[in-house]
């Protein structure tokens, strides 16, 4: 079975504790990512994504033009480490309720795994499994 390593996006992008939603949602469409992890310093702290934008940003009552990503990331971040199975993954996000976690190498965060990238890797598995004549599609997705 493939290892997180195999799967994750290598290079996670970030963005500051102080940013605002409106710059974090633009940071997300311009890269077409799901999610950004908030760096403070040299660390990670966080992790803000799509969904936390729409329902602890957008859908709540506060005044959306001083909302910074802080007031709104996950954190702790969910980890996993690199040499774990993909059906690990699998479970952590099912069981936590999650869409991303931060992966992990030696205590240091070295990718971010998504639920886009499991589709894809079972995808993947099935059409391997499948014979020559025989055709398995998804359709075709912008972000994760």
């Amino acid at each position: 079975m493939a290892s997180i390593a195999q799967i994750m996006n290598k290079k996670p992008q970030s963005i500051g504790p102080t940013t605002s939603i409106r710059g974090a949602a633009k940071k997300m469409r311009d890269l077409r990512v799901g999610s950004l992890l908030i760096k403070k310093g040299k660390n990670f702290v966080g992790i803000v994504t799509d969904t936390d934008l729409v329902r602890k940003g957008l859908a709540t009552s506060q005044d959306v033009s001083k909302l910074t990503v802080e007031k709104i990331m996950t954190t702790p971040l969910c980890t996993i480490e690199s040499n774990q199975a993909v059906d690990d993954a699998q479970d952590m996000m099912g069981d936590l309720g999650v869409r991303h976690l931060a992966v992990t190498k030696g205590g240091s965060i070295v990718g971010v795994v998504s639920v886009r990238d499991l589709l894809m890797h079972y995808k993947r598995y099935a059409q391997s499994r499948l014979a020559d004549k025989q055709v398995y599609s998804e359709p075709k997705i912008g972000q994760d």
